[in-house]
């Protein structure tokens, strides 16, 4: 079996973290004045990852399957697959984070905030496909700050962000401008972003890379009646530099990728039904020159209950074919789990990361939260995680990938003043 002994990886922490643990004042809103009170925010995140082992037939199961990434990973697949089985499931990646947000107003036109956010990260993570584990430890911390300026009909930001890893330093900063019509009831939005990471994975001490990635968004918000606002995005990214994962076998990528995001959103509430609960829908459609076309669809229903509280069910679908040069499980590889499959001969880029395989994968989850009075808020939020090989719309699941599931905790307090 092929394996590294014990690796420290980098790329499950910021995509992860930031998702999950996202503060009120990153939310969508249609909101462009200054706050007029400020708020302190406390965050914890319990993630936890599983996957189906693979046997072979009279075979030990153990040390064989494991998976990395927090949010793209390997599906299900054992169907019509000979020479492996699937018997129950282990854990794979834990996550445990903690994030502090404050959000300061200052003279009335300005506003101070921050984040600062730990998290480690243990289990094992597959070499190749879902196989060759390899035990990894990190902790992450990372730290942003956001300079804002409100004016009569708009504001513009500044922010700078930096985290760090044992084997992972990503330094960044952004500006954001946005202007309103007099009616307030469209607002153009302008935005830019910068990073630059540096990659030094621990197993090659001499090894040292470079990524940078620009991105550049424009975006339009509509009020369309009381009720009724939406929202449209688009984002372009240019990346440059290292984009493979060290810790993988036969893994070497593309040193550009370019990628193109729309996002569209809908927020209706009902003031006419006696419900007074507001729905969120939302669809982004992804594409980048790795060859990866995504679409994400979410729903959540936030319904005001008796007394201060809150719930909030969710749905979230997600769907992407594979990257043009991802390797699928081969025929050997099914026989025996522990034999890695070649990428082809020919191949200028290559790559067995269940990640960039094609897949569909289905969250459902449940916030509750509680307003205590004026001034404290807590809430809880719980989300299971599905991804099958054969729910990608557009075919082409790999069959040899064990299934795949996570779920996370969130625990929130915040306090205004």
């Amino acid at each position: 079996m092929v394996s590294v002994s014990t690796t420290k990886s980098t790329f499950l922490g910021a995509a992860l973290v930031t998702a999950a643990m996202a503060m009120p004042s990153l939310q969508f809103a249609y909101a462009d004045a200054p706050p007029e009170r400020g708020i302190v925010s406390f965050k914890y995140l319990n993630y936890q990852e599983s996957q189906g082992v693979v046997t072979q037939p009279g075979s030990s199961s153990s040390g064989l399957n494991a998976i990395s990434g927090a949010s793209s990973v390997a599906p299900t697949g054992t169907s019509g697959t000979s020479g492996t089985s699937s018997s129950g499931s282990q854990d794979r990646i834990g996550v445990n984070a903690y994030s502090v947000m404050a959000l300061v107003p200052v003279a009335g036109e300005w506003s101070v905030g921050t984040t600062y956010t730990s998290d480690s990260v243990s289990g094992a993570s597959p070499t190749y496909h879902s196989s060759g584990l390899a035990k990894m430890t990190d902790l992450r911390r990372a730290i942003d700050l956001q300079l804002t300026r409100y004016f009569s009909r708009g504001s513009v930001s500044f922010g700078t962000s930096y985290s760090k890893e044992s084997d992972y330093i990503s330094r960044g900063i952004s500006l954001q401008g946005s202007l309103s019509t007099e009616d307030k009831n469209t607002t153009l939005t302008l935005g830019g972003s910068y990073n630059n990471d540096s990659i030094n994975p621990i197993i090659q001490p001499s090894f040292d890379e470079k990524k940078q990635v620009a991105t550049g968004l424009i975006g339009v918000t509509r009020v369309l009646t009381p009720q009724d606002i939406v929202q449209l995005n688009f984002t372009y990214s240019n990346g440059k530099g290292y984009y493979s994962d060290p810790y993988k076998l036969y893994d070497n990528r593309p040193r550009d990728r370019n990628s193109v995001t729309a996002l569209a959103r809908w927020n209706h509430h009902f003031d006419d039904n006696g419900t007074d609960g507001t729905v969120h829908l939302s669809y982004r459609y992804y594409s980048d020159t790795f060859g990866i076309r995504a679409h994400t669809f979410d729903a959540e229903y936030v319904q005001p209950l008796y007394k201060g509280w809150t719930a909030t069910p969710l749905l979230r679908l997600y769907t992407q074919n594979a990257a043009d040069f991802y390797v699928s499980v081969g025929a050997a590889e099914v026989a025996d789990p522990t034999q890695p499959t070649l990428p082809p001969a020919d191949a200028l880029y290559y790559s067995e990361d269940q990640r960039l395989s094609a897949f569909g994968a289905v969250t459902l989850g449940m916030k509750v939260s509680k307003q205590i009075n004026k001034d404290w808020l807590v809430d809880v939020k719980y989300e299971q995680y599905e991804q099958r090989g054969q729910w990608s719309l557009s075919g082409g699941g790999d069959t040899g990938l064990t299934p795949f599931k996570a779920r996370s905790i969130q625990v929130g307090l915040s306090r205004q003043f």
